[in-house]
């Protein structure tokens, strides 16, 4: 896949199809678009894939980043309008994924919520732990980056490629990127009333050993108030658990009942 450079965009990995629905990926605080790696064989059997990549240098706000989003999933709707869109979001992604479907709840028909940080139920350390960052030389901040994978990931779980795919994405982020992201996810908002709102099905899913997140509590306070959601939790899975090998995201949409 392409390197991002200027704006957010979509990355296209697997083949097109475009008679099949369209999946769009928004990635966690990485931002690369490229951590779905090990789903994307299995999932581009059913849909037709689209990964959001954020430039490591983006510093938008929710508003400016929703906007542009809702605008590339607008193209890619232009040749088929009438085909279903499954929005699937990780971490940080999750919570994008709930401003666009309250900006335009018309425009999805699945939401797929992975260990969404939405704080829901705790105010997020991610703040203060990347402010802190701040004031690291760039080389300790490096340094500091390999133990925060044992937080981010249950590294058993995953192949040493994927591993290093994962460190390779978490270090390709600049400080101030991730002081701002972190900066976005402390003043994510979200009502049990807006919650409320939500007219389509929503699956959350939940490592149950997420060291970096409390992702169960999270997902039972989520579907407490989502009208039409339904909670999985995964009781040996850490935060990135998407890059796990025993994880197969499309087994779990179809056994969820989810898959149109």
């Amino acid at each position: 896949m392409p390197e991002v450079k200027t704006s957010p965009c979509f990355l296209k990995p697997g083949s097109f199809n475009p008679e099949r629905p369209l999946f769009v990926y928004l990635p966690g605080m990485d931002g690369t678009g490229k951590l779905l790696r090990t789903q994307i064989k299995n999932l581009e059997t059913a849909f037709d894939l689209r990964c959001l990549a954020i430039p490591k240098d983006n510093l938008t706000s929710w508003e400016e980043l929703t906007h542009l989003v809702l605008n590339l999933i607008a193209e890619e709707l232009q040749q088929r309008r009438c085909r279903s869109v499954y929005l699937c979001g990780e971490s940080f992604g999750g919570c994008l994924a709930l401003q666009l479907a309250l900006k335009v709840p018309e425009m999805f028909d699945r939401i797929i919520l992975t260990n969404p940080a939405t704080s829901l139920n705790h105010r997020s350390g991610l703040l203060w732990l990347a402010q802190w960052a701040h004031w690291l030389p760039e080389f300790f901040y490096e340094l500091c980056l390999l133990p925060f994978l044992s937080f981010l990931s249950t590294l058993d779980n995953i192949a040493p490629d994927d591993r290093h795919a994962l460190l390779e994405a978490i270090m390709s982020l600049p400080v101030r990127t991730v002081i701002w992201r972190a900066t976005m996810l402390d003043a994510f908002k979200i009502t049990p009333a807006q919650l409320r709102t939500f007219i389509q099905p929503v699956l959350v899913i939940a490592g149950g050993a997420d060291k970096l997140w409390p992702s169960v509590l999270e997902a039972q306070g989520l579907v407490n108030y989502l009208p039409h959601a339904k909670m999985l939790a995964l009781p040996e899975s850490g935060h990135a658990c998407l890059l796990e090998t025993e994880v197969d995201l499309l087994k779990i949409i179809k056994e969820q009942g989810f898959l149109r």
